[in-house]
């Protein structure tokens, strides 16, 4: 839906907004900061290209299909489970969440309600001390399906089948969960050692047409509805007729790439996530999708060899973090210089940043498309193709 269409138009209320902090335009209504965002985009990319109306949603509420919660006790020992207050790791109790899917926070009360019953303490992050550090869970929109991630400080999760047992009474939705250890002493929510509990130890969504294969530690847009809009104009500004090379850099689990791939002769995804590469190989297999390979490795990097090989490509697909794209890869882009480049951003700030050292190396911005990815925060999604202007 763009801008004007919207039917909700008053702001909404939220009885921990100023603690958490995450919901910076919860006070708008949503026609307003889909305003806003037009305008902080056009500041930022007008200077580079044409910047097309901002596409909002339908129903901003409850978007969110990963949803995480940190646990800790109060000095009497109540159990609370949300969300890290503002720049401390002071956990502010969130029961529902505008943002989150309603299913996942119904899940993560019901864990909390379950733990001192099973005698389970939470982790204390001063002393060391403690089992249950956080609960992730995700939903896959279009299959239904339901991943629970317990992430403890050991790998020893007291009665573990009778708990799973007892969860799954509650919510016989969830079709795995997950055990996940992180024992050390970090602010990153999961570890490296995982133990399936119960289920395949993933989920499968399908977007786009495609079906993808989700672990715990995958990389998968939170916003299902609006990913599947962004992704539909990405390919479609690629210009793709059948017979072009096309590079997914930060392919994640494959999702760019596979959905281009019936519209390309090859496609190469490139990640350096082990856990993501596995889980993008195994979606080609499960998509039956021939034409696509995937490299463990650094997206720069493998570029640089190809143009090293003279082994050139058509169109490269780039969606970085927020941190946007160092100008190492940005160089490596430039060498290999591929005839279109479409770049997804999830912070239009880098992607400013990055268009003016591309624009300045032979290619020109056309276009921007900013989507609401994130409704009552102060950032959009934006996908803006680049041509490229002569041989380098």
């Amino acid at each position: 839906m763009e801008r004007g269409k919207t039917a909700k138009t008053s702001g909404y209320q939220c009885p921990v907004q100023k603690r958490c902090g995450g919901c910076q335009l919860l006070h708008l209504p949503y026609e307003e900061q889909l305003a806003l965002k037009q305008k902080q985009v056009e500041r930022l990319l007008k200077p580079y290209c044409r910047v097309r109306r901002i596409t909002g949603m339908e129903d901003p509420l409850h978007y969110r299909n990963k949803v995480h919660a940190a646990f800790a006790h109060r000095r009497d020992g109540t159990i609370v489970s949300g969300i890290y207050e503002e720049g401390t790791h002071k956990v502010v109790p969130v029961d529902a969440c505008l943002l989150e899917n309603e299913k996942a926070d119904e899940i993560i009360r019901t864990i909390r309600g379950l733990l001192r019953s099973f005698k389970i303490k939470t982790y204390d992050e001063d002393s060391g001390y403690g089992l249950l550090r956080h609960v992730m869970v995700r939903t896959a929109h279009q299959t239904g399906q339901v991943m629970v991630v317990l992430v403890l400080g050991s790998p020893i999760l007291p009665s573990r089948n009778n708990f799973v047992k007892a969860l799954r009474a509650a919510h016989p939705e969830i079709t795995t969960v997950v055990l996940n250890v992180n024992d050390r002493r970090t602010s990153m929510v999961l570890g490296e050692k995982e133990t399936v509990l119960y289920g395949k130890g993933y989920i499968e969504d399908v977007l786009c047409g495609r079906r993808f294969r989700i672990s715990a530690k995958s990389f998968y847009q939170v916003n299902s509805v609006q990913t599947e809009a962004l992704y539909a104009k990405a390919i479609e500004l690629a210009g793709l007729s059948g017979n072009e090379r096309v590079i997914d850099a930060y392919c994640g689990i494959g999702t760019i790439g596979l959905i281009a791939a019936d519209k390309a002769g090859e496609v190469i995804g490139i990640e350096l996530n082990h856990d993501a590469v596995q889980d993008a190989i195994r979606n080609a297999r499960a998509n039956n999708v021939k034409n696509i390979r995937f490299y463990e490795n650094d997206a720069g990097r493998f570029m640089v060899g190809m143009a090293e090989q003279e082994a050139g490509a058509d169109v490269v697909f780039m969606d970085p973090p927020r941190t946007g794209s160092d100008e190492a890869f940005l160089s490596s882009v430039v060498r290999l210089a591929p005839k279109r480049v479409v770049y997804i951003s999830c912070n239009p700030k880098t992607q400013a940043r990055d268009l003016e050292y591309l624009t300045k190396h032979g290619y020109r911005a056309q276009e921007a498309w900013p989507y609401d990815m994130f409704p009552f925060v102060d950032y959009a999604e934006t996908v803006v193709l680049l041509t490229r202007q002569n041989r380098l």
